[in-house]
């Protein structure tokens, strides 16, 4: 059914308005809408924002993106966390079809006094539901004396003032009201944050002198690492699974099937005889370790993200507790992981058909286990492999008793499976970022996630993990780490890198793979990052620099409204977020080893810039005047990227 104005095409809306849309405490969203009626009459659209306790906030007005294009749009920002709904009120705007109205007729000498009187009769009718308006006296001055010019009288009715009183205090009349549809709104972190991932095994690893074995980091020797991620700026600390390991099956270095005795086994094959997910691995230190890491993190104001994978290891409780957890095959064994030709023999997959009840309450018991210990992340592993109504059902169930508990999904997969985890209630999500290193296929990309897919995926930009080496790294150099850094800290107002990143690690196992050579989940690494700093082979300090921008600069902490501009070099991507004093320019050399001199040409008039203005850029300090054209130059000796604000004072 369509109501007396119809209102049609509604974004956003998730699943058609089955599942909320995502919003985020503090950042403007558009909301949108195909609106028309019959006839010539003017109408008028406005977003109505429902709170959490069903107070609804002033209404929004909507404008229409294109003139003649009935597509309608107004941007709303929920002022605090919980279940939003949005309304689309549509009306016949009677003052503006008057206004219209009078001005034709008004000039072709048609229904002249008409026109006044009932122009009249609607300022009364303002007045009395509206209140007074110094604008209002104006126009009603204009309409009643009959001694001024016939095109005077109409200049007041066309001015600005009138204008804006109209388009202030409609008139709403056939009014048709649409909704409410549900938005989620959550806390800024579920959109911004600086994510750092390291080992704690790794963290503190020392060699014996006299044995010549690896000791293993534990939780208090890596705590001594939480300063080096806090100066570099970071706001989240993500650990990979720090559960007992399994023996059966371990893998060894670099994937080996034949481990040694020393060989400490991937942290994603979970469980042993030391227990399950809701221990912690005896290398690492006890429970009481783990809360002391914890607190101090929290003291330097670090947020803890803890792997969430739903797998077992072969000797994981589970297996002989509830073998109803997992596939057993016609021989009788309990089916491992496969992704053919891949095998992981190390790892047992949950089947969520065996036992449902028994899955789901393990499972929320575990989260519920962590948030206890003073987890507010859950970084999840392949929830892609895991049926959509469980995520929707666990993150549901946590989000009505902690709304303020986050989870990312790792997911490289389909589109369709990636946006679904979204609309089941993840909050963030890994993108396909990794992958996108041509102009073309970024700009396309950037624009995808912050105006298309918005408001079903949050994303997260990785230029790397334990898992993905890309090539771009591998034979980019050392610009390449500060190129791929600048784009996913600039464009994602959530971005993230696996320790070792800042020391430009690029070696594969092989050619043509995107696997670490010595990859670190296999074993530990003992890396020197003193001595990297003092040789200054570390590029630490510019990732430093990158996340106090993200701090500095608003609307590098937002998601949408991003806006691609051109450069005459199929190198050098441009962009935009933000508009008028608040916009930021980002200028990248996408090209590792070559210098660059090209024009960067902006749309202005869209960013609601003057023609000519100033600029302060970030990475040098320099003050610049810009305009429509720009010229921009990269020496990749000195720098790889321009951050550019709108100065003040310009």
């Amino acid at each position: 059914m369509v109501g007396r104005i119809p209102v049609v095409d509604v974004h956003p809306l998730v699943h058609g308005g089955a599942r909320p849309a995502k919003a985020t405490v503090g950042e403007a969203q558009p909301i949108r809408a195909t609106v028309f009626r019959e006839g010539h009459d003017r109408l008028g659209a406005e977003v109505v924002l429902v709170a959490p306790d069903g107070a609804r906030r002033e209404p929004v007005p909507m404008r229409e993106i294109a003139k003649g294009s009935d597509r309608w749009e107004a941007w709303v920002t929920p002022d605090a966390p919980g279940s939003w709904g949005f309304e689309i009120h549509a009306f016949s705007d009677v003052l503006a079809t008057w206004q219209h109205n009078a001005e034709v007729k008004i000039r072709a000498g048609v229904d002249v006094d008409l026109m006044f009187t009932e122009g009249l009769l609607l300022l009364d009718r303002l007045e009395e539901e509206r209140g007074a308006d110094p604008r209002a006296a104006a126009l009603r001055a204009a309409l009643t004396d009959a001694n001024r010019p016939v095109e005077a009288r109409v200049a007041v009715i066309e001015s600005d003032e009138t204008t804006a009183l109209f388009r202030e205090h409609p008139l709403r009349d056939l009014l048709t009201v649409e909704g409410s549809f549900p938005l989620q709104a959550d806390r800024l972190r579920a959109m911004y944050g600086s994510w750092y991932e390291f080992f704690p095994r790794s963290e503190g690893a020392r060699v014996d002198p006299e044995t010549g074995r690896t000791i293993s980091g534990t939780f208090r020797t890596a705590m001594a690492s939480l300063d080096r991620v806090v100066d570099m700026g970071f706001d989240v600390l993500y650990l990979p699974p720090v559960h007992p390991i399994g023996e059966v099956n371990r893998k060894g270095r670099n994937n080996t099937l034949d481990p040694g005795p020393d060989d400490v086994g991937v942290p994603w094959a979970i469980g042993s005889r030391h227990g399950g997910h809701d221990a912690i691995h005896p290398d690492l230190g006890t429970l009481a370790d783990f809360d002391a890491f914890v607190a101090r993190a929290g003291e330097l104001g670090l947020e803890i993200a803890l792997d969430f994978a739903l797998q077992a290891a072969p000797d994981h409780p589970w297996a002989t507790e509830h073998p109803e957890f997992f596939t057993t095959r016609a021989d009788g064994t309990i089916a491992y992981a496969e992704n053919p030709p891949k095998k992981y023999q190390d790892i047992y997959p949950i089947n969520f058909d065996n036992d449902r009840d028994g899955i789901y309450a393990e499972s929320e018991r575990i989260v519920r286990f962590w948030m206890a210990r003073g987890v507010r992340i859950f970084r999840v592993d392949n929830p892609h492999t895991k049926p959509l109504d469980f995520w929707q059902w666990l993150l549901g169930r946590i989000r009505a008793t902690d709304p303020d508990v986050i989870f990312l999904s790792e997911a490289f997969t389909r589109r369709a499976m990636m946006h679904g985890l979204g609309a089941a209630g993840f909050h963030q999500s890994y993108t396909y970022f990794t992958w996108r290193t041509e102009k073309t296929e970024i700009e396309e990309y950037l624009t995808e996630v912050s105006n298309e897919s918005d408001h079903t995926m949050r994303p997260a930009f990785w230029p790397n993990t334990p898992d993905i080496l890309h090539a771009f790294l591998q034979y980019g150099g050392p610009n390449a780490f500060r190129i791929r850094a600048t784009l996913a800290a600039m464009a994602s107002p959530t971005w993230g890198m696996y320790a070792g990143y800042e020391l430009c690690e690029h070696v594969a196992v092989r050619p043509g793979s995107e696997e670490y050579l010595d990859s670190e989940k296999y074993q530990i690494r003992i890396r020197d990052w003193a001595g990297a700093e003092a040789a200054g082979t570390t590029i630490a300090p510019y990732i430093a620099r990158l996340n106090a921008l993200r701090r500095e600069i608003p609307a590098l902490q937002t998601l949408r409204g991003l806006r691609i501009h051109w450069s005459d070099d199929d190198h050098v991507l441009v962009f935009t977020k933000g508009s008028g004093v608040d916009t930021v320019i980002v200028v990248i050399n996408l090209d590792p080893n070559g210098a660059r001199a090209t024009t960067v040409h902006l749309d202005w008039q869209a960013l609601g810039l003057p023609e000519h203005f100033g600029v302060r850029e970030h990475l040098t300090g320099e003050d610049w005047w810009w305009g429509e054209h720009n010229h921009v130059s990269f020496d990749p000796g000195h720098h790889v990227a321009h951050v550019l604000t709108i100065r003040a004072d310009a």
